[in-house]
């Protein structure tokens, strides 16, 4: 008799993650290609990915708009503002579909910022699932725990791209 290795279910958690993981290829801006599911009741309600606007150029085809943050220690960083986060397009879409977030799970690939965390609150979602840490999510952190949304980091990793 052949001896076979059972096969073992990804949990929900893992199986929106890996789906994350596919919506991210959809991204535009090679700098972050993250994307983002927002599910309620084990069901996906949303996806979104990082892009520019539609109509808008992506920055695959014709560069970054790089901006300087001056951070509140002292020390810089590079952002690209040309593109929509996967967590703001994420909700947009849900916006423009007619789609309740209220009392959803977001899974996210890193962190979300300060200004995605704001929406994911004036959304209505309770749970932020996030695979890798942000060096900028710190105060993202700090609202998500004010506003009671449940926010879990699965690897303390910190997530890096180049000319940051």
């Amino acid at each position: 008799m052949e001896s076979r290795t059972p096969h073992v279910r990804p949990s929900w958690d893992e199986y929106f993650l890996g789906i994350v993981q596919m919506v991210a290829t959809r991204a535009t801006c090679d700098r972050g290609r993250s994307g983002c599911v927002i599910t309620r009741d084990k069901r996906i309600l949303s996806t979104g990915y990082v892009g520019a606007p539609p109509g808008v150029a992506h920055c695959d085809d014709v560069g970054h708009e790089m901006h300087t943050v001056i951070n509140d220690d002292g020390t810089e960083s590079k952002h690209c503002i040309r593109t929509t986060h996967a967590e703001q397009n994420a909700i947009v879409q849900a916006a423009r579909a007619g789609t309740k977030l209220e009392g959803g799970t977001l899974y996210c690939h890193m962190t979300p910022c300060y200004v995605c965390a704001k929406l994911i609150i004036t959304a209505g979602i309770t749970r932020v699932v996030a695979k890798k840490d942000y060096h900028g999510g710190a105060r993202a952190k700090e609202i998500f725990k004010e506003a009671n949304v449940e926010f879990e980091l699965l690897n303390s990793e910190m997530e890096t791209y180049k000319n940051m």
